[in-house]
């Protein structure tokens, strides 16, 4: 028996790489900034450690482009390569220079600032280079410049020159005829800002001119001009940056940096920084919410080592927060080999129930320390919030001690307190703690005040995801329910002990009730008699709770299937003790009877906003002509 290794080789990885590996063509700038990124910080460690006789000076990167030849330059002052080196991490393809220098100095330094992983990241050049070169000249004393050229083939030269002064490494990329959007400048700036906003290092590309100062006044004013390098990203973005250090005004700056065509400032923010058991910073913003809960929003930004990564954060952010602004960084969330996109793993949902729970901390935070600031704040938060308690049972159980309910008086109270609040009043005959509530307190407007007639309390519940709320609310909270204030008549909303008798015998309702139905002839109406208080309309128009919930719960996602798209029902509560059921009775002209209940109907149904079209119409010249028969004048 003999053993070995395999060896596995390919004319030309080339195409698998351009093919199969990068997504993206335009990921190969940022793949080379990485690595420009990556041998600048070496250089760092290396000064730090006393382990370089090099003078650090200028250590900023430079992107040039140059129309003319055809070429795009990536420039740094980094720990350069020997020929060598250029042999070993270059023309290896996947032998990475940045995972062997964490291992060799992993007890000096923990590595975190360095970028790369892979060492495949170079070779996303030729996607859009026919002919890539390398001159670099290491830090070490005595080193020859380097030289490698390759023109997209497993074929490449390698020399020794003197082509180089300074140490670093210029990657020259000649680019294809197919790929020339990359010699505009508009390209390269929308990547650099894209991927590089926040890199470690300095990144220069180009010049601007900036005013310096103004001298003289009046006509003899003049302003003195000056070039300074364009740096395009800020080196130490606020996530980087210790809490204690920032003020509220630099998160705000931060803010307006990251989405610089929001005008809006962010309601409040969550600083995160964490480093065990896991590698975690960044900064989260709660924006204000549009009333249509609009869902194209910024979005978070996920960074690895400050390089950007993807706005796409399924996973590793919790859905409910995906409404959220802000940035997210950190080594420890597991990307595919060309960092294009996130990879499954233990570790995200780790991380995930981590951010649930700093977030949720933070809220009940501030909830303790300014309860009227944040009752202020809770209208533009309350979606989040809300989608949360939907979505997750560990943030549910903490959200209680910081979810507000506003009723229509304006006053907040959390669940606990609300209950409390009502208890006395609003706890049916069978032991049931009924919660009453408006979803529009103007359209509702007459129902509340039936209900506050008779002391209870209404809840304003008014958020696109109302209906998942109420369900989920009855069915955490035993004995508690939830009911819309013109689901029904007040008195079956909450039904206690005594009875309203009726003034009408069983013989007189059944008279009654067809004279009703003949009159309506609408499939869409129920007709139900009720004994109500005398004070009370001879005609509702409910919904019924539950019928009206399932249709909403449809329309959002959620509920039984099919529900949003059946007919609109309705019931038509008749007052039995009202003196128009009495009149009807009595009156022996059905073409009158039809004409007064088929206005008391029109009356209910304008009542709940339900009135529309030929109807409302119809109802309107009713009304005016009715005016005239009574001699009121109406021009």
């Amino acid at each position: 028996m003999s053993t070995g290794k395999i060896n596995v080789t390919a004319d030309n990885i080339f195409p698998i790489i351009k093919k199969f590996l990068y997504s993206d063509h335009e990921i190969f700038l940022r793949e080379l900034i990485s690595n420009a990124t990556d041998a600048t910080l070496k250089l760092k460690t290396l000064a730090r450690l006393g382990e370089t006789k090099s003078e650090m000076g200028d250590l900023k990167i430079e992107v040039k482009i140059d129309k003319e030849n055809k070429t795009l330059t990536v420039s740094d002052h980094g720990i350069g390569m020997t020929t060598e080196e250029v042999e070993k991490y270059i023309n290896q393809v996947a032998f990475s220079g940045a995972e062997e220098f964490v291992q060799q100095y992993k007890d000096k330094t923990d590595g975190a600032a360095i970028i790369g992983h892979f060492g495949l990241g170079f070779y996303s050049s030729f996607m859009v280079a026919g002919k890539v070169e390398i001159v670099s000249l290491s830090h070490k004393e005595g080193a020859k410049t380097a030289h490698w050229s390759c023109e997209g083939n497993p074929e490449f030269t390698l020399e020794e020159t003197d082509e180089r002064q300074e140490r670093g490494t210029d990657i020259i990329l000649h680019i294809n005829e197919d790929s020339l959007e990359f010699l505009e400048e508009y390209k390269i700036r929308e990547l650099l800002n894209k991927y590089c906003k926040f890199l470690p290092v300095p990144i220069k590309f180009g010049t601007k001119e900036i005013t310096e100062k103004t001298e003289g006044e009046g006509e003899d004013k003049k302003e003195i001009k000056k070039t300074i390098d364009d740096i395009i990203n800020n080196p130490e973005p606020a996530w980087t940056k210790a809490p204690a250090n920032l003020e509220d005004e630099d998160y705000k700056a931060f803010y307006r940096e990251l989405y610089p065509m929001t005008f809006e400032d962010p309601l409040f923010h969550i600083h995160l920084n964490v480093d065990y058991p896991f590698d975690l910073t960044g900064i989260l913003f709660f924006p204000k919410i549009k009333p249509n809960m609009e869902l194209q929003r910024n979005k978070i930004q996920l960074y690895q080592n400050q390089v950007f990564v993807t706005d796409n954060l399924e996973g590793i952010v919790p859905d409910f927060l995906t409404l959220l602004h802000g940035v997210i960084d950190s080594k420890d969330i597991p990307l595919n080999v060309s960092r294009s996109y996130l990879q499954s793993d233990a570790s995200v949902k780790k991380i995930s129930g981590h951010i649930s729970k700093k977030v949720s901390d933070k809220l009940e935070e501030l909830f303790k320390a300014d309860r009227e600031d944040f009752q202020k704040k809770w209208e533009d938060i309350k979606v989040i919030i809300e989608y949360g308690m939907l979505s997750e049972a560990k943030f549910y159980d903490r959200a209680q001690k910081f979810a507000l309910y506003k009723n229509v008086k304006d006053e907040y109270y959390t669940l606990e307190e609300y209950k409390e609040k009502i208890k006395d009043l609003q706890t049916d005959k069978d032991g049931n703690l009924v919660a009453l509530y408006a979803a529009n307190k103007e359209a509702q407007h007459s129902f509340i005040r039936k209900a506050e007639a008779k002391g209870y309390d209404v809840l304003l519940l008014d958020s696109p995801i109302v209906s998942h709320l109420i369900q989920k609310l009855e069915t955490e909270n035993d004995k508690f329910r939830l009911a819309r204030v013109d689901s029904d008549s007040i008195d079956k909303l909450i039904p206690k002990d005594e009875e309203v008798p009726s003034k009408l015998s069983e013989e007189q309702l059944e008279k009654l009730k067809p004279i009703i139905e003949n009159a309506v002839d609408d499939s869409k109406f129920t007709v139900q008699m009720e004994s109500l208080d005398a004070a009370e309309s001879p005609f509702t128009i409910t919904v019924p709770e539950f019928m009206r919930r399932m249709k909403e719960m449809s329309m959002t996602g959620g509920g039984m299937m099919g529900m949003g798209s059946l007919p609109e029902m309705y019931t038509l509560v008749v007052n039995t003790n009202h003196d128009l059921a009495s009149y009807l009775l009595e009156e022996s002209d059905e073409t009158r009877r039809k004409e007064v209940v088929s206005q008391a109907k029109d009356l209910a149904m304008l009542s709940q906003n339900l009135l529309h079209g030929e109807a409302l119409t119809n109802f309107v010249e009713r009304s005016f002509n009715r005016l005239k028969e009574d001699n009121v004048s109406v021009s």
